[in-house]
C-alpha cells in the first residue's frame, strides 16, 4: 500500500499546501491498482490531478464534514458530471451521518443532490473496497468525526483525522505500521478540549502503542511544522516525519 500526501494544511489551505487529502494505492489479487481518498479538503482537487486521473479514484472516505476535509468534493462533482468524455461512473463516498445532505447543501443543490455522481454511505462498521479494509473509529471532535484504519496486504495505515485525546486513538494505533496523526496545537498552551492534538500528544500516542513510523499532519499555516516535530520527538523515538504535499510513503 502506498500513501501520497495531496494536502496536509491544518484547518484551511495554506500558501504551500491544500487542506487534508490523502491518496492510497494498492493492488488487488488480479494486479489491478485501486485508488481511494481519505478526505478531500479545500484546495485539494487541483494537486490531486497530478497524481491520479479523475476516473481512477474508486472511493472517498471522509473523516468528518468540516470544509477542510470535505469541501473539494464539490469541484469533483462538477468534474465527474461534466467530463468531456461523458459523465464518469458513480463511486461510493463514505462519511458520518448526513454526508449526502451536507454535500448537497455545500453546492446548493436540490434533491437528489450529488447522488447521481456519488453513492453516499454512512459509517456503520468496517468497509471493504477492492484490496482495502477501512475501519472507522469515532473520535473526539465538535462534530461526528472518525479516525480511519486502512489495511491492505497485511499492512495498516492509521489516520487520526481531527481529534482531541481519546481512548479510540490507542485502538487506532495498535498494530499500525504507519500513524498519520494530526498536530494542530502547541504543547503547554491553553487549548480547547476535544478538538485537536498537540505535537507532544501525537508523539505520546505513537510511543505508547509502539508505532514504528509517525507522520505528523494538519499543522495550521500559523505554526512551524519543525516545532511540531520537535514536540513529538520529546516523546517518540521511532521514525518521525512531517507530511508535505507530494510526499510518498510505502506503508
Amino acid at each position: 500500500m502506498r500513501l501520497v500526501v495531496i494536502g496536509c494544511s491544518g484547518s484551511f489551505a495554506g500558501p504551500d499546501s491544500a487542506a487534508s487529502c490523502y491518496l492510497l494505492e494498492a493492488e488487488d489479487a488480479d494486479g489491478a491498482t485501486w485508488r481511494i481518498l481519505l478526505d478531500m479538503g479545500s484546495g485539494s482537487l487541483g494537486p490531486l490531478q497530478k497524481y491520479a486521473a479523475a476516473e481512477d479514484v474508486r472511493g472517498v472516505f471522509f473523516s468528518h464534514l468540516h470544509p477542510d476535509h470535505c469541501l473539494d468534493l464539490c469541484g469533483y462533482y462538477v468534474l465527474r458530471k461534466y467530463h468531456p468524455g461523458g459523465a464518469l461512473s458513480r463511486i461510493p463516498v463514505w462519511g458520518p451521518v448526513g454526508v449526502a445532505q451536507r454535500m448537497a447543501d455545500a453546492y446548493d443543490l436540490p434533491d437528489p443532490g450529488m447522488s447521481r455522481e456519488f453513492d453516499f454511505r454512512e459509517y456503520a462498521g468496517p468497509v471493504e473496497l477492492g484490496p482495502f479494509l477501512v475501519e472507522p473509529l469515532r473520535v473526539a471532535h465538535p462534530v461526528p468525526a472518525y479516525a480511519l484504519r486502512v489495511t491492505a496486504h497485511g499492512r495498516t495505515l492509521a489516520y487520526s483525522g481531527d481529534t482531541g485525546m481519546c481512548a479510540a486513538l490507542d485502538e487506532l494505533a495498535t498494530g499500525a505500521d504507519l500513524l498519520l496523526v494530526e498536530a494542530s496545537f502547541r504543547h503547554g498552551e491553553t487549548n480547547p478540549d476535544d478538538l485537536h492534538l498537540t505535537g507532544r500528544e501525537a508523539g505520546e500516542i505513537g510511543a505508547r502503542n509502539g508505532v514504528p513510523r509517525l507522520v505528523l499532519t494538519h499543522v495550521p499555516p500559523w505554526y512551524r511544522i519543525a516545532d511540531m516535530v520537535a514536540e513529538a520527538a520529546a516523546a517518540y523515538h521511532g521514525e518521525l516525519l512531517a507530511a508535505e504535499p507530494g510526499a510518498v510513503f510505502d506503508v
